[in-house]
């Protein structure tokens, strides 16, 4: 290699770097449990997730949020792929029944703020951001979906699984955690980031 593509190389690692030192010093200031740094070529990217969507989510074709409203599996790897970087990231919930949706549920509006904090400060630092989170969005009672744009795009985030990624094998790559006990929940959420 060169002296120049050597400088090149050093360079971008610096900076690549340099970026994750600022999305870790926002991170600090977060009730985060785990966090870890990935490259989007190397995510799975499955069409056999759509099919679950498709056949077992009762979200599926009521939300902007969800297929097919977010696009193909090929637009959406698309979209993915313009973003070199991820991070996902996890939140703790503590519930009495996991078996009671509607407890199980309600902790997650505390993850999906702090999802919302996290994007706008990487934005604010000069990252391009594409956030995807835990479930399809719940902001409103009932989504705009199809008749009326989405009534909230800046807080809205897409579910990680409508993009054909497998959470469980993401965690899984990252040496995360996924259980924790069965009073225990785990959030997650993936922003995926660029330098503007």
């Amino acid at each position: 290699m060169c002296a120049e593509g050597f400088n090149r190389k050093e360079k971008t690692e610096s900076t690549e770097m340099e970026e994750k030192k600022i999305i870790e010093q926002l991170l600090a200031g977060y009730p985060i449990y785990q966090y870890s740094f990935f490259q989007t070529r190397d995510l799975d990217i499955n069409s056999r997730v759509r099919e679950i969507c498709r056949t077992e989510c009762e979200r599926y074709g009521t939300s902007w949020s969800c297929p097919p409203a977010v696009g193909t599996v090929e637009e959406c790897r698309e979209k993915i792929l313009n973003y070199p970087e991820g991070l996902l990231f996890s939140t703790v919930a503590e519930v009495h029944n996991i078996l009671d949706m509607k407890e199980t549920l309600s902790t997650r509006f505390a993850h999906e703020e702090i999802t919302v904090s996290v994007e706008r400060k990487m934005r604010k630092n000069g990252f391009d951001v594409l956030t995807l989170s835990s479930e399809s969005c719940a902001i409103c009672s009932s989504c705009a979906y199809p008749g009326a744009p989405c009534r909230h795009p800046d807080r809205m985030h897409p579910c990680i699984e409508s993009h054909g990624i497998v959470v469980s094998s993401l965690v899984e790559k990252l040496k995360m955690d996924y259980y924790l006990g069965e009073q225990i929940l785990l959030w997650f959420s993936l922003i995926l980031f660029r330098k503007q």
